[in-house]
């Protein structure tokens, strides 16, 4: 069988569409293969927003990725004429010695990001929607805002179909075969074979790269919208996008009144409840609902009073939360993107660039150490 493609991209969500929306971008001949439609129920790349921060409290090392991401989220909506990225600001709320705050200001400070440290009585002058408590500060990453997870991943597959890309929707890959030459791609309708493979199925990733069934788990996101008892307070000029750090009970995030059901309030990983890939999503509970309704009555008064809907999502998880971004050992023509664990989809325009230089260079100059299988899992997995 000779070889038909470049590069193909197995999973069509955020991560797979920007990395052939990159690969055909620089000429190369690139298929897309998605089982399902884009930004579908079952993804973790729906919900209308996501939040994008510079001062990165989870490791200092993501900085410049992503500058280099906003960089190329604004190209990303210069080329489509679209609102992709809103810069809101992003508050990072809680005791100054809490994990977000203090990783938030350590950040901002080793990479001379402008931040402002703001306590009680500023927050409610300046943030009238966020209730503190004594000893409690919010510090202020100007540059932070939000992304739109629709819009970008339509943005991609727009622009890869222009640039020569062939999209394939509603098929699902059921193998792949690497070989020294290239990768067969198996699929419900079809064979393929490309020089490369990028696998970027999401929760489904251990189909495909069964490698990581111990340790890529799938678990179940839930978030719900509040009307605003104010909505003068919960406007995002007043009210930026937030992450709360709430100690043993976990960390929240929101966004303010942007779209007609108003403010969104969810719980990083929620219960962590692993889910099954391929059953639906469970139904928002009482559970669910009771956690979030308490949150957003207590720190979120006036901005957040009616819930109007809730839904699910998924996370899928590793072990350190960190990315899995690398070749497959043993299988160079084989890359493989893990690339969220929650906290993923700001870095989507890099992460497609980086999975483009892997399939397409196979390197990339951008630091991305950090995500490789030996840093995640040694020598104990393959």
């Amino acid at each position: 069988m000779s070889v038909e493609f470049d590069v193909a991209v197995i999973g069509l969500g955020a991560m797979g569409s920007a990395a052939l929306s990159s690969a055909a971008a620089r000429g190369a001949k690139a298929i897309g293969i998605e089982a399902h439609f884009p930004a579908h129920a079952l993804s973790s790349s729906h919900g209308d927003s996501r939040l994008i921060r510079l001062g990165y409290f989870e490791d200092p090392s993501y900085v410049p990725l992503l500058k280099r991401a906003y960089e190329n989220w604004r190209s990303l909506a210069a080329r489509l004429r679209a609102e992709i990225l809103t810069v809101t600001g992003v508050l990072q709320i809680g005791a100054p010695e809490s994990k977000i705050v203090s990783g938030t200001r350590a950040s901002c400070e080793m990479h001379g990001l402008p931040h402002e440290l703001l306590d009680k009585g500023a927050m409610k002058r300046r943030f009238p929607a966020f209730e503190l408590e004594d000893g409690e500060v919010g510090l202020l990453d100007p540059q932070g805002g939000y992304v739109r997870p629709e819009a970008a991943i339509m943005g991609y597959l727009k622009l890869a179909a222009e640039d020569g890309a062939a999209l394939h929707f509603g098929e699902r890959v059921v193998a792949i075969e690497p070989d020294d030459a290239g990768v067969t791609i198996v699929s419900t309708t079809g064979r393929y074979r490309a020089r490369k493979v990028i696998v970027a199925t999401g929760a489904w990733i251990a189909e495909l790269v069964p490698q990581l069934r111990p340790h890529a788990q799938p678990i179940r996101q839930v978030v719900a919208w509040y009307q605003p008892r104010d909505g003068f307070v919960a406007e995002p000029q007043r009210m930026p996008c937030f992450l709360r750090d709430e100690g043993a009970n976990g960390s929240f995030f929101g966004f303010p009144a942007i779209g007609i059901d108003g403010v969104k309030v969810g719980r990083h990983a929620h219960f962590r409840e692993p889910i099954d890939p391929e059953a639906p999503n469970p139904a928002v509970n009482d559970t669910d609902t009771a956690l979030l309704d308490g949150f957003v009555a207590k720190r979120l008064p006036d901005a957040a009073s009616f819930r109007v809907r809730a839904t699910t999502c998924r996370y899928t998880m590793l072990p350190s939360e960190d990315f899995l971004i690398d070749t497959l050992p043993g299988q160079p023509n084989v890359v493989v993107s893990s690339a969220c664990s929650g906290h993923g989809f700001k870095f989507t325009s890099i992460v497609g660039e980086i999975l483009a230089d892997l399939a397409l260079q196979g390197a990339s100059a951008l630091p991305t150490d950090l995500f490789s299988f030996e840093k995640h899992f040694g020598g104990r997995m393959i």
